[in-house]
């Protein structure tokens, strides 16, 4: 084949393969708008009401979710915080909805309330907590959830939750593995990209099946593809945090990937970031003491006990590499599903090293 035939067949197909690939992003584009406008809009008592489309909540009437609010009291509340009071709303027909109140009059609270639009607005995934509308007003917004029947992770953990067995090694693996799963996707399939900055084991709840759901973006972040990281106002729950987070006040994916380490190490020992048995220290720094004293034994929950060994030593050194206190070091979400997905189904003993755990 002649030169110019050659130059002539590259020219073609790089014409094809440039055609083929803004038709994939036309596509792609298409079905994001779609999304974002299949939705339904009411004006209602002075405020509006956003119902998504598609949806499950064909029951969720304007004027009923309006009505049953109103009626709303302490008796009904099932959750509450620094970005809102969460009631558990009952219909007539039986169904039931998660309604988070956030009141105005801050600024805070209203960046929260747009945080949480912002980033869950257009996001389905099994593993993050599904918005099914809002309703906003000059004195109050809420946010219409589906309604997770065991709560969250923290309530069970810590014996909050009446009438429940304890999480065996399967479900405290599940819900690892699902929430890391929730956190790639917010990380490496969004964009722009989401950094959620308060990863806690109150902030992941439970199914029916006890599959673990992300929930509460009042402090998620956007970070274009681009980007390394965004500059903000250190915000979080203690016991959580990076520690470089509070040296340069930037948010990262890996602040994400260290508080995932934490609720690991939570799942793990049974115990809180911050525990009076600590004596003034935390979680990640009396795991460190108690493993580097040859002591292994004193950390795993004692609830635990007859687990497989290899699986339960791979999740532990798992939660190692993402606290490791330079954050180049630690593992992507990505990375760190494809490891959990290895403990399992090779039952793998995971080596690191301790000496960079805080």
């Amino acid at each position: 084949m002649s030169n110019a035939k050659m130059i002539s067949l590259y020219i073609a197909i790089s014409c094809i393969a440039f055609v083929i690939s803004k038709m994939i992003i036309s596509i792609l584009l298409y079905k994001n708008w779609k999304r974002k406008h299949m939705s339904v809009q009411y004006s209602y008592s002075g405020g509006k009401m956003v119902i998504f489309r598609p949806s499950t909540t064909k029951s969720l009437k304007a004027d009923a979710l309006l009505k049953k609010t109103l009626k709303l009291s302490n008796k009904d509340i099932i959750g509450s915080g620094g970005h809102g009071t969460v009631y558990k709303l009952c219909l007539n027909d039986g169904t039931s909805y998660a309604v988070k109140r956030l009141n105005r009059g801050s600024q805070d609270r209203d960046r929260g309330f747009e945080r949480e639009l912002e980033a869950m607005g257009d996001i389905k995934h099994k593993n993050i907590l599904t918005l099914h509308g809002y309703y906003t007003s000059p004195h109050y917004n809420l946010l219409i959830y589906e309604l997770m029947p065991n709560g969250s992770l923290d309530a069970y953990l810590y014996g909050r939750m009446k009438n429940k067995k304890h999480l065996d090694w399967c479900s405290r693996y599940k819900i690892a593995l699902g929430t890391a799963r929730g956190i790639a996707y917010l990380h490496h399939d969004c964009i722009p990209h989401i950094i959620h900055r308060d990863i806690k084991s109150s902030n992941i709840l439970l199914d029916h099946n006890i599959e673990a759901r992300l929930s509460d973006f009042g402090l998620a972040t956007f970070m274009e593809p681009d980007n390394t990281h965004v500059s903000t106002v250190v915000a979080g729950t203690f016991g959580y945090l990076a520690p470089e987070y509070f040296d340069t006040g930037k948010a990262t994916a890996k602040g994400d990937v260290y508080s995932f380490g934490v609720v690991l190490l939570e799942l793990l020992t049974g115990k809180k970031p911050i525990d009076e048995a600590f004596e003034g220290t935390k979680l990640v720094t009396w795991v460190k003491a108690v493993v580097q004293e040859k002591r292994e034994e004193h950390v795993l929950d004692s609830r635990l006990e007859g687990s497989p060994i290899n699986e339960v030593n791979s999740v532990f050194n798992i939660a190692l590499m993402c606290l490791e206190t330079q954050l180049l070091k630690r593992p992507t979400m990505a990375e760190v599903v494809k490891l959990l997905e290895t403990a399992k189904s090779n039952k793998t003993f995971l080596n690191v090293s301790l000496d960079n755990v805080v």
